[in-house]
Formats: structure tokens, C-alpha cells, sequence
């Protein structure tokens, strides 16, 4: 027999399970791809930042970070964000030069005389230039992380000059600039993904390969390549991007809350790198690599000349943006 206490609970039920189906409709998840490990710095501050969204959008939107690149290698998760199979991710724009003709400018060596230097250019005028080529090919740019100063390693000798990078065959990201940078010092080159290097010098495909410090020893680099030399050839910055398609279904509100994480998570970030890559250096050094402090640089610096004027006959646009870059301070 139905009471009226009975179909009350009935419909309090029903009720209920209605609003939750109707809070599940307008809730939003997206994925996110991360090609660091679990504690690496770039991994904690993105962590936060899907944390902090979900927080302050109550649920409403929630981020799932998915490190060590199980989304795909870097080149291809550019392009699932790009077309929106993925909705956000922490790039390097190094590999975003095929994509973003602009961004190559960024993979010139010693473009940048520091990496404070290179802060102050991309969180100003210049930098937004960026960002706003990088919008037109379907990546909204919400902050900028630091990647470190980059640097050669190898298991045959230290580097000290630009003719002790002859002959060695050497790993860069899949970048045509990294290639002509090696060859304008007389190495060999190899473009491939940055989990392949272990193996590759261990066997003898490789001699080498060029990163930072925490990279060094996140992928235990120093264990099959024990000559650290800092040329410092390259610093280039990366962004935490998120899909235009994905940012477009934002409301206005929501989208803000997004940038200001994304803002804390930069500000995080540099801070967390900074330690990290100091501390990367000291366990290298306790582990046995032989770390090689270039004083003067000025030889790889002039080794570079054909590398830019092979550029510049390309883009003739972008000498302009190199000279904006070099006259901030």
C-alpha cells in the first residue's frame, strides 16, 4: 500500500538523483598531458594548477594531469591539443617551431643572455606576441614555465670549445634549428624522443644529447654520458597551453579562474625549477659526472653566425623579434 510518507520518500529520491544527473551533465573534465615524472617540478606545479580549478569552480570543471608522456610523444600531443582530442598540456616550444613559425625564433641559440632575462620577455610585450601566434593555431597560452638553460653532455670528453663537439653524434629535439646548431660545431645531429637517449648512447647510436640539469638526472642521463658541459646554448621557455576548442566552451568567469591558476602555477613553477635544477646538479656530481664550467662562451656564440643567417634568409620577418628580445633587460 502507497502512504503518503511512502511517496513522499519516493519522490525526495527522485529528487535527488535528478539533481545529481542534472550536476553531472554540467560538470566538465579534461585531460591533460605532462611529459615529466610524479615530483618533478613542472609536474607539482601542474598538479596544483588542475587542483586550485577544481576547487574554485566547485567541481564544475576538474583537470586530470597525465604524466611521463603516456598521452603520446610531444610533437603529437601538440597536435591532440591543437585539434582538441586533448585539452591542455605543459609544451616546450621547441617542437611547436614546425607549427608556429614565430616560436623558432625561441630556438635560437643565445637568444636570450639569461633565464631572468628570458622571464622578463615572456611575461611582457614580446611575450604576448607569442602567445598570439600560438592562439591562431589553436593553443591558448595561459602562463610560462621555465625550462632551464640547456646544455651538452656526452660519454666521450667534456666540451670546451666549439671544435670538441666534432664527430659526436648528438640527440636534439625534432627541431631543423637544433640540427643546424650541432652541425655548425661539426657533430651528427639525431632528432628522436627523449626516452630513447638511455639506450641510444649505451649502444652507440648516440655520444650524447643537450638538457638541463634536471632532465640529466630525472632520466638517469649521467650514468651513460658523464661529461656535463655548460654551453648554455639554449633557453626556451614553455607554456602551460590549453585547446582554443576547450577554452571557447568556457564561460568568461570560469576561463578567469583558469588563467589566475594557471598564473600561480607559473610563479610555482620557476620557483620549484630553480631549487630543483640546483639540486639535480649536486646529485649528478655526488653520482660521478664531471660537470665542465664553460667561462667563456663567446666561441659557441660566434660558431652560431651561419645558424642565424641561414634563418634569417628564411624568415626575414623575425629579425625584428630577435632585436625586440635582445633589447629587453
Amino acid at each position: 500500500m502507497i502512504t503518503a510518507k511512502s511517496l513522499l520518500r519516493t519522490t525526495a529520491i527522485a529528487a535527488a538523483i535528478l539533481c545529481t544527473a542534472a550536476s553531472s551533465a554540467f560538470a566538465t573534465s579534461w585531460r591533460g598531458w605532462n611529459i615529466h615524472a610524479p615530483g618533478y617540478a613542472n609536474t607539482v606545479a601542474l598538479e596544483d594548477f588542475a587542483k586550485a580549478v577544481g576547487e574554485k569552480t566547485g567541481g564544475k570543471l576538474t583537470l586530470k594531469v597525465y604524466n611521463n608522456a603516456v598521452l603520446g610523444d610531444q610533437p603529437d600531443a601538440i597536435e591532440q591539443t591543437r585539434n582538441g582530442a586533448l585539452d591542455f598540456g605543459n609544451f616546450n616550444l621547441g617542437p611547436m617551431g614546425p607549427v608556429v613559425p614565430i616560436t623558432n625564433v625561441l630556438s635560437l641559440p643565445f637568444v636570450f643572455s639569461s633565464e631572468e632575462q628570458m622571464h622578463h620577455v615572456m611575461d611582457g610585450k614580446v611575450g604576448q606576441e607569442f602567445a598570439d601566434a600560438i592562439a591562431k593555431k589553436g593553443l591558448i597560452v595561459l602562463s610560462w614555465f621555465d625550462s632551464g638553460a640547456r646544455s651538452m653532455f656526452n660519454d666521450k670528453h667534456p666540451i670546451k670549445t666549439p671544435a670538441d663537439v666534432k664527430g659526436l653524434k648528438i640527440r636534439v629535439m625534432d627541431n631543423q634549428l637544433y640540427v643546424d646548431m650541432v652541425d655548425a660545431m661539426g657533430g651528427n645531429a639525431t632528432p628522436m624522443p627523449m626516452g630513447s637517449i638511455y639506450q641510444s648512447i649505451t649502444t652507440g647510436v648516440l655520444d650524447g644529447a643537450e638538457n638541463n640539469y634536471p632532465s640529466y638526472t630525472e632520466f638517469n642521463l649521467y650514468q651513460v654520458a658523464k661529461y656535463y658541459s655548460t654551453t648554455d646554448h639554449l633557453i626556451i621557455p614553455e607554456c602551460l597551453c590549453v585547446a582554443k576548442k576547450s577554452w571557447d566552451a568556457l564561460d568568461p568567469k570560469t576561463q578567469d579562474i583558469v588563467r589566475q591558476a594557471a598564473l600561480a602555477a607559473s610563479k610555482e613553477q620557476r620557483e620549484l625549477w630553480a631549487k630543483a635544477s640546483e639540486k639535480a646538479k649536486q646529485d649528478a656530481i655526488k653520482a660521478g659526472a664531471k660537470i665542465n664550467e664553460i667561462k667563456d662562451l663567446k666561441p659557441f656564440q660566434d660558431a652560431m653566425k651561419p645558424v642565424y643567417a641561414k634563418f634569417y634568409k628564411k624568415y626575414p620577418d623575425l629579425q625584428k623579434v630577435v632585436e625586440e628580445i635582445r633589447a629587453v633587460k
